[in-house]
C-alpha cells in the first residue's frame, strides 16, 4: 500500500493505491496523473532537467503520466504554496489596480 504518499499536486492522501502505481493512475482527490515526475524520487527542481537519474530520458511535462522505467514514487512529494506570498503579491495587485 502506499501509506505515506501523497498527491504532488493536492497532498490529498494516496494510500488507497497499490504499489506500484498504473502508469494512468489518478488521484482521487483532484484527478492528478501520480506517474509523473513530481511525484518521482529523483524529481529534483535544483539540477539540470530536474531529474537525479543521469540515464533517464528527459520528461518536458513533469505533471502529466509518462513512460519513465526510473520512476518510484516519492513520500512527501505535495509541496502546499506559501499563503502569504500568495497574499502580499495578491495585496499588490489589488492596491496598483484600485480594487
Amino acid at each position: 500500500m502506499a501509506h505515506d504518499l501523497v498527491c504532488w499536486k493536492c497532498g490529498a492522501s494516496l494510500a488507497a493505491l497499490s504499489l506500484p502505481l498504473r502508469r494512468l493512475e489518478e488521484c482521487p482527490a483532484c484527478r492528478a496523473e501520480l506517474h509523473a515526475c513530481k511525484l518521482c524520487v529523483d524529481f529534483d527542481t535544483r539540477i539540470a532537467k530536474q531529474c537525479r537519474e543521469p540515464t533517464a530520458e528527459e520528461v518536458r511535462d513533469k505533471e502529466h503520466a509518462n513512460f519513465c522505467d526510473h520512476f518510484k514514487p516519492r513520500p512527501g512529494a505535495h509541496v502546499p504554496r506559501d499563503g502569504a506570498v500568495i497574499d502580499a503579491a495578491r495585496a499588490e495587485l489589488d492596491r496598483l489596480f484600485g480594487k
